[in-house]
């Protein structure tokens, strides 16, 4: 089964037909709000907000590991993320969409992993060489092509800690790293899929030129990225609606 977890600006799907929600208790803690379980037209698909369905939870604050253990619980084993970023390559433009091969790190403290209990189990060491995982990248860029939107194939996500936004040399900095958008929530969200054994890739939708650039220059106002969201999630949910069905094919 395929899940969906909504970033910023996608808290909901309009587009999906519910059929029910469920609250999923985990090992772990609680999610960020419970599972809808909907279709969209005869294709069937798991939806959860990131931050909640009021959007009040942090990105460090969200529990990842709930988040991804109880979509597994449900049968869910490929998941796409849709995740709103900042523009750090000239390329990229607001109201753009990215579909990422890459990460870099940079959060801390966040519980970022399922191997941490202390026993005599063996230490597991997860191959992480691709965080995204290919056939479901292709599935994404294959659903935005039948729409006939655009998007850049590839590209590399520098995962902060947030909740606060970057300085400018501080993006300066996560360019000579090779970065190329900025967000807070690629990490551990992908990891901790892959340790579950599941597939995952991601929807990136451009909100705005991150700190120091272009119209960013002097500071980012949170008017115009609202209006980007806004107009460009429109584009994305048809988006989904494709991948759904080219899923369910």
């Amino acid at each position: 089964m395929l899940g969906i977890i909504g970033g910023s600006g996608l808290t909901q799907l309009d587009n999906l037909e519910i059929t029910h929600r469920q609250i999923v208790r985990t090992p772990y803690g609680e999610p960020s709000g419970a599972l809808t379980f909907g279709h969209i037209g005869e294709y069937q698909l798991v939806f959860i907000p990131r931050h909640g369905y009021g959007h009040t939870i942090a990105p460090h604050l969200v529990n990842y590991r709930a988040n991804l253990w109880a979509l597994q619980n449900q049968g869910v084993q490929d998941v796409i993320s849709v995740a709103t970023v900042g523009s750090i390559h000239a390329s990229l433009t607001p109201g753009g969409l990215v579909i990422p091969n890459q990460i870099i790190d940079y959060t801390w403290g966040r519980k970022n992993t399922y191997f941490d209990e202390v026993g005599d189990k063996p230490v597991v060491h997860t191959d992480f060489t691709e965080p995204y995982t290919q056939r479901l990248r292709k599935l994404c860029l294959q659903a935005i092509a039948d729409v006939g939107e655009h998007c850049v194939d590839g590209g590399v996500y520098a995962a902060m800690q947030g909740p606060r936004l970057e300085t400018a040399a501080e993006i300066d900095r996560l360019e000579r790293d090779g970065a190329t958008i900025v967000g807070m929530t690629a990490m551990p969200e992908a990891v901790l899929a892959r340790e579950l054994g599941q597939s995952y890739a991601a929807i990136c939708v451009v909100a705005n030129h991150a700190a120091g650039r272009a119209s960013s220059k002097h500071g980012i106002r949170y008017q115009d990225v609202g209006a980007v969201m806004d107009e460009t999630m429109v584009r994305v949910r048809k988006v989904v609606a494709q991948l759904v069905k080219n899923y369910g094919h």
